[in-house]
């Protein structure tokens, strides 16, 4: 725990590329395992335009699936969307050590608990990104604001591999919250998630602003946004009262935005539909919590997927 530690990125798209390149700049060794970018990364790296500054790095390493490691490294962090079918305790386990630790920096709620029974012997970290970042071509990042994470164990605590993590992440410049409570953090979260991203799926791939301005727009991300906050009570992590008027106004102040889940659709890759809202509907009708904008949302995507 006293020497900097390897990392391995595992899915290193928007979101694994930058924080790739935040724990780069904090010096420690950084490799990746990349499928689609991956002649482009081993050639170039990755090439970023930030408000940060220059977060062009190079990776120690860059792998393909099926590679084996040089070395295992001492976390894993797994950015891989969260996909029905993708089998994500597969994607890492060969490059799980004896001592690798697991790092979560994914969207969703309830997405831990599978990784945790593959690994129960491995510290498992759980982490949620508040960052606007997208690829814009093969090694290409544009990181349009924000940049904070949230960071806990699963299912709760804050052990010392978070401490080491958090401090790690704040040399490399960005803000870092920590949570002994992260399944409340991911419900926080879907606040924004949960209305925001199918909906602009249904829009064609509206960016934020885009939906906000429709006739009707704020009004029924208000609403949804209100359905979340309902079941995370429910749930047992009642969320503060003022966390809609606030989610509204930090989105018109990052400015026009198009989600992960709106670049997914207009590029033809799968969406996140049961991590991000399935899910939550799934807990609603457990605790029997009326979500009918959600259920509305969730019905046509599915039918539109069908």
């Amino acid at each position: 725990m006293n020497k900097t530690p390897r990392f391995l990125v595992v899915g290193a798209g928007a979101i694994g590329s930058f924080y790739g390149a935040i724990l780069k700049r904090a010096g420690c060794q950084v490799s990746v395992v990349l499928r689609s970018d991956y002649d482009a990364v081993k050639a170039d790296g990755f090439r970023f335009t930030s408000p940060l500054g220059d977060l062009s790095w190079m990776p120690d390493h860059v792998y393909q699936p099926g590679d084996t490691p040089d070395v295992f490294p001492d976390y894993v962090l797994l950015c891989v969307k969260v996909l029905p079918g993708v089998d994500r305790a597969a994607l890492v386990r060969p490059w799980m050590g004896e001592h690798t630790g697991l790092v979560l920096i994914q969207n969703g709620l309830d997405i831990e608990r599978e990784l945790a029974e593959a690994f129960p012997a491995h510290p498992l970290v759980s982490c949620l990104a508040f960052i606007a970042v997208s690829r814009v071509a093969p090694g290409e990042v544009k990181h349009q604001a924000y940049g904070q994470l949230v960071m806990g164990n699963f299912p709760k605590g804050f052990d010392d591999h978070c401490q080491q993590l958090s401090a790690l992440f704040r040399d490399g410049g960005i803000d870092i919250s920590e949570s002994e409570a992260v399944v409340g953090e991911r419900w926080r979260k879907c606040v924004w998630n949960t209305p925001f991203n199918p909906l602009s799926v249904l829009a064609n791939g509206a960016d934020t602003l885009s939906i906000l301005d429709a006739p009707g727009g704020e009004d029924l991300i208000r609403t949804m946004m209100e359905e979340v906050m309902a079941v995370a009570e429910a749930d047992g992590y009642p969320l503060p009262a003022d966390l809609v008027e606030k989610n509204l106004a930090g989105t018109r102040k990052m400015g026009a935005y198009k989600n992960s889940m709106a670049l997914d659709y207009l590029n033809g890759r799968p969406i996140e539909l049961d991590a991000i809202l399935g899910n939550v509907v799934a807990i609603a009708d457990t605790l029997k919590v009326p979500v009918p904008h959600l259920r509305t949302v969730l019905t046509a995507l599915r039918i539109r997927n069908s």
